[in-house]
């Protein structure tokens, strides 16, 4: 049997993406432990708070999960962009867009129409919203060579004032004339049945939305001539061309898809966690989920736990105040935490390093071991597993005391 361990050569040894989002997490947790003790408090009373805000009842659980929901469709948003060579920074726009749209829908549809036709219409209609969203910045990209950072940035304010607009326009607040009126319970994502199990937390049919999000997400980057096409623009658009993929079109699709995961966000905030939109205001989550994508290694299964946890972050630190702790910390720990994935090179060749070189030590004791059975030069990949444990102990032992006489000789 051949050699699992000692044969499989150096370069193929490199820190998982896994171990590097761990690390950063790691990393930007001791940071925020630091900055805790520096004002003079205890970090393990701040993180058990956190946690405790965000985990110690079912309730608590479902509103972490409820707002975790966005940000796993918003990271899957920018993720999926970023997995085809474009940065998407206009989900915020396109999140507007999606939720208005699900929001106008849920006041003039009729309360009696069937619940799983009226679901269905406002999920389609929130998704289409934000495509077209994103598929602007598609085709300005595609067709003019606009970047799409400029395009998104500017259609980010143009869906700001579109939305400032329409809930005057169609569906304010005569009471509080800054907001959107309330959307009745039964035009939201919410359902008796999750309320019910959650002792009436922000749980919502949103929830399953995003699951099936990701899967869906997963399926067509990793099993569809689609998803490969795209991936190999956006990791050589010249290549790609030239192996006869229409770049222009992929470019409009990745950000139209992009756009749908992003107003599909808009309909989960506003019409399930919340039920109502307030002018002025341009939802944070679409920046967040650049933070999410990219700890979670813009994979749909990493940005999905990547999310829960910002999602416990955020529904966490409103109970660091009751220990003095100034609640952003919190969002410290989140900048940290992506501070230390933007490094993440630095962070991979340590680990990387450290790979290697426990492996040329596993080596040497291996070599070590057979030169004493005066089997010198023999094939690694002709020895067995269970041999291999034994002559790595062997010749561990041995490098030990060859290294304790040579302490002794200095």
């Amino acid at each position: 049997m051949k050699s699992k361990v000692i044969n499989k050569p150096l370069e193929a040894r490199k820190a998982s993406p896994f171990l590097v989002s761990l690390s950063a997490v790691v990393l930007g947790v001791l940071a925020g432990a630091l900055l805790i003790c520096l004002i003079g408090k205890n970090p393990i009373t701040g993180f058990d708070k956190i946690l405790f805000g965000a985990l110690s009842n079912v309730r608590r659980i479902g509103n972490t999960l409820g707002m975790s929901t966005q940000l796993i469709l918003i990271g899957l948003s920018v993720a999926f962009a970023f997995k085809t060579g474009l940065f998407n920074i206009g989900a915020s726009g396109q999140m507007l867009m999606g939720g208005i749209t699900g929001s106008i829908l849920a006041y003039y549809l009729p309360l009696e129409m069937p619940r799983v036709l009226y679901l269905l219409i406002v999920v389609v209609s929130s998704a289409c919203a934000g495509a077209f969203w994103g598929f602007i910045s598609g085709f300005l990209k595609a067709k003019f060579n606009v970047h799409e950072v400029v395009s998104t940035i500017m259609l980010n304010w143009t869906a700001y004032w579109l939305v400032y607009d329409w809930i005057q326009r169609f569906i304010v607040d005569p009471t509080i004339v800054v907001k959107s009126k309330p959307i009745e319970t039964v035009h939201t994502l919410r359902a008796d049945w999750i309320t019910g199990l959650t002792k009436f937390s922000t749980l919502n049919y949103g929830f399953i939305i995003a699951i099936i999000a990701c899967f869906v997400i997963w399926f067509i980057l990793e099993k569809t001539t689609l998803g490969f096409r795209l991936k190999a623009v956006g990791s050589n658009r010249f290549c790609a061309e030239y192996a006869g993929i229409k770049v222009n079109r992929s470019i409009m699709i990745s950000m139209a898809v992009a756009g749908a995961l992003a107003g599909l966000a808009g309909l989960t905030y506003y019409c399930g966690y919340s039920n109502i939109m307030e002018m002025g205001k341009m939802p944070n989550e679409g920046f967040d989920g650049i933070a999410v994508a990219l700890l979670g290694n813009c994979s749909p299964i990493g940005v999905f736990f990547s999310a829960v946890f910002f999602g416990i972050l955020k529904m966490g630190r409103g109970s660091l105040a009751a220990t003095g702790i100034p609640t952003e910390i919190a969002d410290t720990i989140i900048a940290t935490i992506i501070y230390f994935t933007a490094t993440n090179v630095i962070i991979a060749n340590f680990w990387n390093g450290l790979f290697k070189k426990n492996f040329e030590k596993k080596e040497e004791a291996l070599m070590l071991s057979l030169e004493s059975k005066g089997r010198k030069g023999e094939d690694l990949s002709s020895i067995s597993p269970e041999e291999r444990k034994v002559l790595l102990k062997e010749g561990s032992a041995m490098l030990k005391e060859r290294k304790k006489k040579d302490k002794e000789v200095r």
